[in-house]
């Protein structure tokens, strides 16, 4: 793989096997993001093997559960640097909606100490909270004011998020689809970078899956519009094998390389063998 762009790429070993193809980064469609320190430690020298070893094929990285907020600032902005040499960037995961309870002056303050640090998106979760779809887009307006990358999380689950188990959720119920995907709308008309399809209710704690849900998704916004929570090998398999390599996930740091290799269509199980083309 070879780019013109300034930051770190690693090249690539067995160039002349034929795989599918992956578009050099920075990418619009088929974007990986993985999850930084919750249920397990991440560290600075973790993530630099990840990079050198994968780099290509991580496009974002993402602080989740507010990890970030109780951590060294300086060893923050070193992680941050060091992400964006691989021309990767950092999210502070959807610990929004708790800020958002602490009133607008918390809110504004967050945004301004997150850009010091420097990530580059900030997501904007409401599965805890209730907040009108216009006080959603003034938050969204303020993230890109300050110049960052603005990354609502729209899902079909009240209640969802911080490993809730599935009995309190059934008892909060879920929302209608395609009111979720009118709201997604407005997010993406208002300027957000990307919208975030939460997986509880639909692949997670959802018995049956709601396959019908991802794929309204993409019908009313466009495959390149949403990146789809999917931290289980099943779940990412599963989408991959549906809508193919260009698709965009949120996976866990230790499952990158298992994910890429479904996408190039390299290797994989049973289900997904031999299945995963491009023409390219």
């Amino acid at each position: 793989m070879t780019s013109n762009n300034k930051f770190i790429t690693n090249p690539v070993a067995f160039e002349w096997l034929q795989r599918n193809d992956r578009p050099a980064k920075p990418r619009k469609v088929g974007l990986t993001e993985i999850r930084a320190a919750y249920y397990s430690n991440f560290g600075m020298s973790y993530f630099k093997d990840i990079l050198e070893m994968t780099g290509n094929y991580v496009d974002s990285i993402k602080f989740a559960g507010g990890s970030f907020t109780f951590m060294n600032p300086k060893k923050i902005k070193e992680m941050n640097d060091l992400a964006h040499q691989y021309g990767v960037l950092v999210s502070t995961g959807g610990f929004m909606e708790y800020v958002l309870t602490k009133g607008k002056q918390s809110v504004k303050k967050y945004i301004n100490e997150c850009k010091e640090l420097g990530f580059d998106i900030i997501e904007i979760s409401t599965g805890f909270i209730s907040i009108p779809t216009s006080d959603w887009q003034r938050v969204i307006e303020d993230v890109q004011k300050a110049g960052l990358k603005a990354k609502p999380e729209v899902g079909i689950q009240f209640g969802a998020g911080g490993d809730t188990n599935a009995s309190e959720l059934k008892q909060e119920g879920i929302q209608d689809v395609d009111y979720a995907i009118k709201q997604a709308k407005q997010f993406l008309d208002a300027g957000a970078y990307i919208i975030m399809m939460e997986s509880e209710g639909v692949t997670e704690n959802a018995n049956p899956w709601r396959v019908d849900v991802p794929a309204k998704f993409i019908n009313g916004l466009g495959l390149e519009n949403v990146m789809f929570e999917a931290a289980d090998p099943q779940v990412f398999k599963w989408y991959v094998k549906n809508y193919g390599p260009e698709v965009n996930l949120f996976v866990d740091h230790s499952q990158v390389v298992q994910l890429e290799c479904t996408r190039q269509g390299i290797w994989g199980t049973n289900d997904v063998w031999g299945r995963i083309v491009t023409y390219k």
